[in-house]
């Protein structure tokens, strides 16, 4: 049987994997949808392609059979956003930088004439600091290659883009979320705050306004840190592309990248939810100097997609 393009509705020459008239995506492995044939129209009347998003979810919703969410996008126009807002080649650059300078201290230490040399303490804290830096260079730029397969769309396997009341839904309850868990977290901190600095200005004779100021302005300080963060991420999230991108070991939600791909790390739990709104709730875990840690993420969907078989896809064996 003859394949067209499920976009523009023309004919296939073979198995091509881009249309050589739109150069929409035709892969059929897990994740995408094809059309077996364009659809039929009355005589004289011309199958159009369309770009429009919505219209492109009506598509979905009216296949007998969608395995995942897959909507096609410009994965290029994304690409050029993200370097735009997440460019993770700054930090690199910056890493590289501060590594080349510790070289050229701890070289010093060692040159006979130079007025660093045999400095064996700033000699050990420079190559300390190379070291980092290195390190610091080395993940940011894995980093940035992990995004690059993600918005290539060569690791996607689910995406959909975000209606405005949607985003505006996801943004007001990242908000309140965040709010109410730093709003706890900065209670038992000021809770340690007066004991820790009342024990001292019970027990010191000297000083002790100075250190009443100084336990007020740190309470002063973590609170205007715990009330803005949730304003300034949700301003960035009513001003992110609303589009989700879903990879086995990465995602693009809404202009943040995150990514459980690490030794020692992957998902924990996976399923879709109904509250507080229609989506995906995922919950991966990693370890680090803190040992284990886990983030969980609420992605959001359009109603009219059904997220049980991505659950499926991605819930861990």
């Amino acid at each position: 049987m003859a394949k067209f393009c499920y976009n523009c509705g023309k004919e296939l020459a073979g198995n091509e994997k881009f249309c050589g008239h739109c150069g929409a995506r035709q892969e059929t492995e897990t994740g995408a949808v094809i059309k077996g044939q364009p659809e039929e129209t009355s005589p004289g009347v011309k199958n159009e392609p369309t770009n429009d998003l919505s219209q492109t979810d009506s598509a979905f919703s009216s296949e007998k059979k969608t395995t995942l969410p897959r909507q096609e996008f410009d994965y290029g126009q994304i690409n050029k956003n993200l370097k735009v807002k997440n460019s993770q080649s700054r930090i690199v650059r910056g890493a590289l930088w501060v590594t080349l300078a510790a070289v050229a201290v701890v070289a010093a230490t060692i040159l006979e004439g130079s007025p660093l040399y045999k400095m064996h303490v700033l000699s050990f804290i420079a190559g300390f600091i190379a070291l980092s830096g290195l390190v610091t260079a080395w993940i940011f730029r894995l980093r940035a290659k992990k995004l690059a397969t993600l918005i290539s769309g060569e690791n996607v396997v689910a995406a959909w883009q975000l209606s405005r009341e949607e985003k505006s839904a996801y943004a007001g309850y990242l908000f309140s979320f965040e709010r109410s868990k730093n709003l706890g977290i900065l209670g038992i901190i000021t809770f340690l705050i007066v004991v820790i600095f009342g024990l001292f200005i019970l027990f010191i004779d000297e000083a002790k306004g100075a250190m009443a100021l100084m336990a007020l302005g740190l309470i002063l300080l973590l609170s205007l840190f715990a009330l803005s963060m949730p304003v300034y991420y949700r301003q960035r999230n009513l001003a992110g592309d609303g589009i989700i991108l879903i990879g086995r070991k990465f995602a693009y939600v809404n202009g943040f990248f995150h990514n459980w791909d690490f030794p020692l790390s992957g998902i924990q739990k996976v399923k879709p939810i109904e509250k507080p709104f229609h989506g995906l709730y995922l919950q991966y875990y990693y370890y680090d100097r803190t040992l284990k840690n886990t983030e969980e993420l609420h992605i959001p969907a359009p109603p009219a997609i059904d997220l049980r078989e991505l659950a499926r896809l991605l819930k861990p064996s």
